[in-house]
């Protein structure tokens, strides 16, 4: 039994050591991204993952409108912002 525990052990720690490093941060980062995809909001300025920059002109459930220039829109898909640029 103890030799059992004794093989194991390093097995254990692997594990305990990538959830820390790994899995945790992780699963911190996409419940951030969920909150900011949440929090958006028409009049705030935002980059996509594509690097457009633009302010959001319209929200429709999981889709924005932004405004890239004067007269200027697109359409796109709310999971496609990167992120919200404060001024």
């Amino acid at each position: 039994m103890n030799e059992t525990i004794r093989l194991l052990a390093p097995l254990i720690v692997f594990f305990v050591v990538m959830y820390f490093m790994v899995i945790r941060p992780q699963a911190q980062q996409q419940k951030q991204r969920k909150e900011m995809l949440e929090s958006i909001a028409v009049g705030n300025k935002i980059r996509t993952i594509g690097g457009i920059y633009g302010t959001i002109e319209k929200i429709n459930g999981d889709e924005i409108t932004l405004r890239v220039a004067d007269n200027v829109q697109i359409r796109m898909a709310r999971f496609s912002v990167e992120s919200i640029i404060k001024d």
